[in-house]
Formats: C-alpha cells, sequence, structure tokens
C-alpha cells in the first residue's frame, strides 16, 4: 500500500463544462506539464510524449459520464502508474481532483514536490478554465 495525497481545487464552472472541455489526452500538455512537455501522439493504444523525467506512455480512460479521467503513466521503462483524476460536481461549479501515490522508493522529498507540481497544474487548469481566459 502507497501513501497518498488528495490534491484538489474548485473551480467556479459547471463541472461537466469543464470535463467536456479538457478530458481529450490532447488537450493535457495544455495544463498538466507534469505529465507532458509535448504535443501527445497515439500508437492506437497509448499516448506518448516527452515529460520533464523522460519518454512517457500513457492510457486514458475513456470518454464518460462521470467526469472520470484516470490515467496510467510510464516513463521511460518504468512500472505503469496509476493516476486517478476525477471532475466532480460542487454546487455550481466543479472540484478537480487528483491523487497522488508516493511510489516505493520515492522519497518524502520528491513526493512533496509531485504534489506541488500536480497544484501548480491544477491552477493552470482553474485559469484556462475560467470564462476570460485567453483561447
Amino acid at each position: 500500500m502507497y501513501h497518498s495525497r488528495t490534491i484538489s481545487i474548485t473551480i467556479d464552472q459547471n463541472w461537466q463544462d469543464i470535463y467536456e472541455a479538457y478530458w481529450r489526452p490532447q488537450d493535457f500538455p495544455k495544463w498538466a506539464s507534469g505529465l507532458s512537455r509535448s504535443v501527445l501522439t497515439h500508437d492506437g493504444v497509448r499516448w506518448h510524449a516527452e515529460g520533464p523525467e523522460g519518454t512517457v506512455s500513457i492510457r486514458f480512460t475513456e470518454h464518460n459520464q462521470f467526469g472520470i479521467m484516470d490515467h496510467y503513466v510510464r516513463v521511460n521503462d518504468g512500472p505503469e502508474i496509476y493516476v486517478p483524476l476525477r471532475v466532480i460536481q460542487n454546487g455550481d461549479g466543479a472540484e478537480v481532483q487528483l491523487t497522488l501515490f508516493q511510489q516505493a522508493g520515492m522519497s518524502d522529498v520528491k513526493f512533496l514536490a509531485d504534489a506541488e507540481w500536480v497544484e501548480q497544474d491544477l491552477l493552470t487548469l482553474k485559469l484556462l478554465a475560467s470564462p476570460d481566459a485567453a483561447v
């Protein structure tokens, strides 16, 4: 069992609108810098990109009505890491939640740095999703 931390941000937009605008794998590089620093390419099964720690291979959950944006990430030839990501209703707005698991052998310092990176990425998503954001 891994130590975990769920990072959440509230966005003053309809949760379904947030999900529909950002569920597509090719949209993740717009806001998820911790996942990809380049355009994602698709081989029919997995998406591929260059990430901050090397070559990234990603499997994404299919489009769904529940706001689930889970994905499975493999960096270089390492183990596949499960990343639960949800967009849920919060009144008239949305709550975006990502659960980060401290992987085997990951230091507490690295885990904290990854959590801070996720927080920054979620803030970027919030800025993109604001009604006055430049498209």
